[in-house]
């Protein structure tokens, strides 16, 4: 009989008191027993973990279904804000435990504990920032977020007599009619201007609780406290700022060049916001897949070629059901991996329309569920924890990895160079848009009491800062406004963000390696993720063969062999 009773049900809190009373009352009198309540506490915290894994699946599946709200809230409302203080006692139980530095000590001889000096050091962090005060605070922000996604699930717009979510209508945004893109484009925004006001003022609640965390934990800025909370040992702001300064130096002159490009083929005299996303060479929109199923099968067959390992993860979570990728009505937005941590399997969401961003998504959630597997052998579940670097990295760099096999894709030659080419570009606008996201984020929490005059001015001068200069915007200030009210990170997950921008460039250099040799490559990348958080971020970029760098010189070189690449095609 292990700790936790076989078929173990999670249902209120009353049910997992015990266990934790259990733990903050045993006493360590060995190292052996301080081993075995450490993984006894894994076992508990992995049980949880899945439990309200699948709470949160079911509400985002359903934002309209009232039992699954239910749940989720109580998890959130009840059990979480009681896990907390908990939580906390044991991590000083932990690491007061003269065990601790004894195992610390002989880690290269227990195999079970690779990482545990490194689960320490988060434990000393955490207990640092740890203020009582702030459990409701955090409980308030976290149904604040779910908030968001309420609203912006139940936007919806009518193009071509049909009722859409605007995931839906933004496939219209690559038809080659210009009056149906700019008619699609024009409602999607007005859409979502309709909200501005609600969301404005959610955010403007949620900036000021932020920085109420931040100096009840002994911080200036909600910005210093999240980089503590987000165990950012190996990067600081200053790191962000070099990559803005890189973004603006490097990436934006070659987006310029290639949205100056697009102008030209398009032959328009004034380059519109809904001019961004179609075929300038006259060409319908990609159609990679035709629906989800399809869309699940040609990865699973490009994920065998690249390893038969990664194809087989896809069709061990297919055969659970641990997908659901179509776009509905009452669906939340966006797409995930979540990693279910008891089971090892885990679950891919988003909202596919058939349009090529969908291709793109599901390989990158792809990478994220392929990294679920390979951690799950860890022998705690603070292991499988990784850093959001690492976890993106996984994600991106698979993005990437399989662009050789895009064949199964598209069957003809031009499509296939064209989702490349348009691929590579996206990457350059994405890293200009995450340096967007990103500063703007930096401005918020270190002006928390700013005016919503103040915002929008902020705003505006950042997404100038790293936007190209050829698109034309005038008669759509009011859209360009509040274009930040998209991202749902700035709500659900604040700066987690240039995590992306990072694991960007990271990608990038995984690429370039694989290009040189592949099966190297691609080992290096997989034995990376194989360590979850067992080895700092540096090292473990090092493992995948890459640096970790946010230098201009660094982002100079990686961006020039991309664009050595998309020139190739």
């Amino acid at each position: 009989q292990g700790f936790l009773p076989i078929n173990f049900q999670i249902t209120q809190w009353e049910g997992l008191k015990p266990f934790y009373d259990q733990l903050l009352n045993r006493e360590l009198t060995s190292s052996e027993v301080f081993r075995k309540w450490i993984l006894d506490r894994s076992k508990l915290e992995e049980a949880i973990a899945e439990d309200a894994g699948w709470r949160y699946i079911n509400m985002t599946r359903d934002t309209t279904n009232e039992a699954y709200k239910q749940q989720y809230e109580t998890y959130v409302k009840d059990i979480l804000p009681r896990i907390i203080p908990l939580a906390h006692q044991l991590d000083e139980k932990t690491v007061q435990s003269p065990y601790a530095q004894e195992l610390i000590q002989k880690l290269d001889f227990d195999p079970l504990m690779p990482g545990f000096d490194l689960m320490v050091r988060c434990m000393e962090n955490d207990i640092k920032i740890y203020r009582s005060e702030n459990v409701p605070i955090l409980t308030q922000l976290q149904l604040q977020a779910r908030e968001y996604g309420k609203t912006a699930g139940a936007m919806t717009v009518e193009v071509e007599g049909k009722e859409l979510t605007l995931q839906q209508a933004a496939a219209y945004l690559e038809v080659q009619d210009r009056a149906l893109r700019e008619e699609a484009y024009q409602k999607i925004n007005t859409r979502r201007l309709q909200d501005k006001d609600e969301l404005n003022d959610l955010y403007t609640s949620m900036v000021k609780d932020r920085h109420q965390v931040a100096r009840n934990a002994g911080f200036d800025n909600f910005r210093d406290y999240t980089f503590a909370a987000l165990r950012r040992f190996d990067y600081t702001p200053q790191h962000c700022f070099a990559f803005h300064q890189g973004v603006e130096e490097i990436v934006v002159p070659f987006l310029n060049e290639l949205v100056q490009e697009r102008k030209k083929m398009l032959g328009v005299a004034a380059l519109k916001p809904w001019d961004q996303a179609v075929d300038p060479t006259g060409k319908p929109p990609l159609k990679p897949f035709s629906k989800g199923t399809d869309l699940l099968q040609k990865t699973i067959a490009i994920f065998d070629r690249l390893d038969p390992f990664l194809g087989e993860c896809l069709r061990t979570m297919e055969a659970r059901g641990n997908f659901d990728l179509e776009s509905r009505k009452g669906k939340a937005p966006g797409g995930y991996n979540f990693p279910l941590e008891k089971s090892g399997i885990p679950f891919i969401f988003m909202n596919a329309a058939a349009t090529f961003k969908d291709m793109i998504t599901m390989l990158h959630e792809g990478g994220h569920a392929v990294h679920s597997f390979l951690m799950h052998e860890l022998p705690l579940n603070t292991f499988k924890h990784t850093t959001a670097e690492m976890a993106e990295l996984a994600s991106m760099s698979m993005e990437l990895l399989t662009m050789d096999q895009w064949d199964l894709f598209f069957d003809n030659e031009a499509d296939l160079k064209r989702a490349k080419k348009q691929h590579l570009e996206n990457i350059i606008s994405r890293l200009a848009w995450i340096a967007t996201i990103d500063k703007f984020q930096h401005w918020v929490y270190e002006q928390p009491t700013h005016t919503l005059e103040q915002r929008k001015a902020a705003w505006n001068e950042i997404f100038s800062s790293f936007s190209d200069n050829v698109t034309e915007w005038s008669g759509q200030e009011a859209f360009k406004d509040f274009l930040w009210q998209k991202q749902l990170h700035l709500f659900e997950v604040p700066f987690y963000y240039i995590e992306y921008g990072i694991a960007q460039l990271g990608a990038i250099a995984v690429w370039r390696n694989y290009q040189k040799n592949p099966k190297q490559g691609l080992q290096d990348y997989l034995n990376a993720l194989k360590l979850g958080y067992t080895r700092p971020l540096p090292y473990m970029y090092e493992t995948a063969g890459i640096s970790f760098d946010l230098s201009v010189q660094y982002i100079s070189e990686l961006v020039a062999f991309v664009r050595d690449r998309w020139q190739a095609l």
